[in-house]
């Protein structure tokens, strides 16, 4: 059975049986909310990566000094300004709050910064860390927000207090970004459609599969390690991904509707056509996004099955919870409002069936293919101007001199660079194993002083075989000279440890971050491979040619060229950056498999639902020509509405205050405009138009071992014209006049 007819079978059935559909889904949202609510579910920041020589020393410390391998809040206590910490009243504020914070559950210790010597020169700010049993992700809520409660006799004193590190208290939460990104959405339905009813439609499923996936990875991170930007981007595609896929499904309903089909048969014919197209494309995406297994990297893994999860529900609600509402609205959809400005989307929808000449796409396409040549090599040089700045591309974690100055963790920052200088905001830990004298570790502390950029090294604890060596460098955790210095301790463990015997690992935060830069910009190129091979494939099945795929992917290459320049230029090298609200940084180390993977899949969604317009016109009258221009003008339309909502969506999300979460909105938006207005709308046709009938060509062996999958659903509206002929030509004999022989 072809994938068209399964689909128009499938609909009509949730169309009939809509109260049966419409119940089971309500069903699976209560029963996923009502899970996670007794999970106790919660995400994390902690990113690691087996067998990188951080995450090695941090299992050494766990075997051998548990206290120090837990999660821990560094306190910055500043005096105010003309007076120093050094004065009785606030040595005695900061010594009673450090007491306070080695009492809290789950704190290991917390240091004394005068018995710790972590008072700056100036005498200006004091540093204590604590110190937990548990990892970061194990820390209870109630024992971060008591970590303000106990500074309170410094603060009473007069002293700022600060947090930061792998665990502190952040701000309440800040409104919804998504809730932003829905009334935009809303408001481009309205234009697109006309109608509240038929507005609403998408806005509605959407709202399903959201819930039911964000709801789901709250239960799954009960049991693993689940990175907070998981949620941020399963969200984003959650919602961006049901809106488009209901928005392309309901714009051929509502065709069908004005064609005069009854409501069951358009919502049958919608889902055997643009339904075919919607399951092609979403199958496009989670491909893209299981790719980032193979990468094998755990938090990455688990942040591209999530997001795939997310939308394969979302992709589920269309083909089935869609039908059911497309009943319940009946001929309501086809209703236009009367409210100004909104005029105009009906006479252009009523205008797609019967004349799609008239339609403003047809008259854009129309444009692009008379200039077809000079508009292909002006927009390939375009784009690829626009990824330059990604040549100069820096890998990395942002930290907190990332964060806003509303953030406390930012406050803390400034002020230990200010007074300690930079190098104190990424201290690195060296391990020193099969060493038990204090002596030696002094030796290696002293060999280590001696290395170009690092500003002091001093042995923390000696114990159980094991030393710990706090080297503080002479640069920031972000500046590659960090990096460089990090390499440099590993390249020459052995002379640094010369006569000791010890072996060495260099750990910690910012070694951590590095080792996690090195492991995601190796694992890319063969993340590139492994998507682009399976996309290929399934690009090739669904057109049954080989130049669309190829065509695909390197408008695909062009679209995320042009992502990660504008991120480079924006978060990298400050352009706009007081417009954005963006502090520079290094780009986020696995923003780009990120970005390559959904939008590897974005992409493919545009390109399907254009090029399956452009074959199904193609298919019907042979003009490749025509074909180009016909098909573009009966997309522009749906597919600038799809990518205007979801560049909303993304652009919403950048309204946050977390450098991590903007980074990502603002590539993803940049990537899907470009991709939709730029690639998919123009460069498409013009090549398409360029290539003639050549651009479907494939090999006479295709035909006979690869099934049609009916994409465009020509196999199922013929079968359809044909039953319908068979019961016309029934009814004209069951209603002839006898005659009599």
């Amino acid at each position: 059975m072809a994938v068209s007819t399964f689909l128009y079978r499938l609909s009509r059935w949730c169309f009939r049986h809509r109260w049966a559909t419409l119940l089971t889904w309500l069903l699976l949202v209560i029963v996923t909310v009502g899970a996670a609510q007794s999970s106790g579910g919660q995400t994390d920041d902690n990113f690691t990566i087996p067998g990188t020589e951080s995450q090695r020393a941090v299992s050494v410390l766990k075997e051998k000094l548990p206290a120090a391998s837990g999660a821990s809040t560094q306190v910055v206590f500043a005096a105010p300004k003309g007076h120093e910490l050094t004065e009785s009243a606030y040595r005695t504020a900061v010594t009673e709050s450090v007491k306070e914070l080695g009492s809290l559950p789950q704190v290991a210790a917390a240091s004394n910064p005068f018995q710790a010597k972590l008072v700056s020169p100036d005498q200006k700010i004091a540093l204590t860390t604590v110190n937990y049993d548990a990892l970061a992700a194990d820390v209870k809520d109630s024992t971060v927000n008591r970590l303000r409660t106990a500074t309170q006799a410094a603060e009473d004193a007069g002293l700022q207090v600060e947090f930061s590190g792998a665990v502190y208290p952040k701000e309440d939460a800040e409104a919804s970004s998504e809730a932003i990104g829905m009334a935009v959405a809303l408001v481009v339905l309205l234009l697109t459609f006309g109608s509240f009813v038929a507005a609403g439609t998408p806005l509605v499923t959407a709202l399903f599969g959201v819930v039911i996936s964000m709801m789901g990875i709250t239960v799954l991170a009960s049991a693993f390690d689940i990175a907070s930007a998981a949620t941020a981007v399963a969200t984003m595609l959650g919602l961006s991904c049901g809106i488009d896929y209901a928005l392309f499904i309901l714009s051929r309903h509502r065709a069908n509707l004005q064609a005069g089909q009854t409501p069951e048969e358009a919502a049958g014919r919608a889902a055997g056509t643009a339904g075919s197209s919607v399951l092609f494309a979403g199958l496009s995406v989670i491909i893209a996004l299981c790719g980032l297994t193979v990468v094998g990297i755990p938090f990455l893994s688990v942040m591209g099955l999530t997001a795939a999860a997310t939308v394969a529900v979302a992709l589920l609600i269309a083909i089935t919870l869609l039908p059911a509402l497309l009943g319940f609205a009946g001929d309501r959809l086809n209703r236009f409002s009367r409210l100004p400005g909104l005029r105009r989307a009906k006479k252009a929808t009523e205008t797609s069936v019967s004349a799609p000449e008239r339609l403003a796409g047809t008259r854009w396409a129309n444009w692009v293919v008379r200039r077809r040549v000079p508009i292909l090599v002006l927009g390939v040089l375009g784009l690829g101007l626009m990824a330059v700045p990604a040549t100069s591309m820096d890998l990395g974690l942002p930290g907190a001199d990332a964060r806003p100055t509303s953030d406390t963790s930012r406050r803390a920052y400034d002020l230990t660079s200010d007074h300690f200088g930079p190098g104190y905001n990424g201290i690195l830990t060296i391990v020193a194993e099969h060493i038990d004298k204090p002596a030696e570790a002094q030796a290696i502390a002293a060999s280590l002083g001696k290395v170009d950029g690092v500003a002091s090294a001093t042995p923390a604890a000696v114990t159980n075989d094991i030393a710990l060596i706090s080297v503080v460098p002479t640069t920031g955790p972000d500046d590659s000279a960090t990096s460089n210095l990090v390499h440099t301790i590993r390249d020459h463990r052995t002379e640094l440890a010369a006569g000791t015997g010890a072996t060495l690992l260099v750990g910690g935060a910012t070694a951590t971050n590095i080792d996690i830069a090195t492991k995601l910009g190796d694992a890319l190129p063969v993340f590139l491979v492994v998507v682009i091979g399976l996309a290929f494939v399934l690009l090739t099945f669904a057109f049954r040619t080989i130049l669309v795929p190829l065509k695909s992917i390197i408008g695909f290459l062009l679209s995320a060229g042009a992502a990660f320049g504008a991120q480079v230029a924006v978060f990298q090298w400050g352009w706009f950056d007081e417009t954005l609200g963006v502090t520079p940084s290094q780009t986020l180390c696995f923003l780009p498999i990120i970005l390559l993977a959904i939008m590897f899949g974005l992409s493919s969604d545009y390109e399907i639902f254009v090029v399956s317009r452009i074959k199904e016109h193609y298919t019907k009258h042979g003009d490749a020509h025509s074909a180009a221009v016909a098909g573009t003008g009966l997309s522009a339309r749906v597919v600038t509405a799809a990518a205007l909502i979801m560049t909303s969506i993304f652009i919403a999300v950048m309204a946050t205050d977390d450098p991590l979460t903007k980074a990502i909105g603002f590539s993803f938006a940049v990537g899907v405009f470009v991709d939709a207005f730029i690639v998919r709308l123009a460069l498409v046709p013009a090549f398409m138009a360029i290539a003639g009938k050549k651009i479907w060509y494939h090999p006479k062996w295709y035909r006979r071992f690869i099934p049609d999958p009916d994409i465009e659903g020509e196999k199922l509206e013929q079968r359809l014209a044909n039953a319908g002929q068979a019961e016309d030509t029934r009814r004209a004999e069951s209603n002839a006049p006898f005659v009599d022989a």
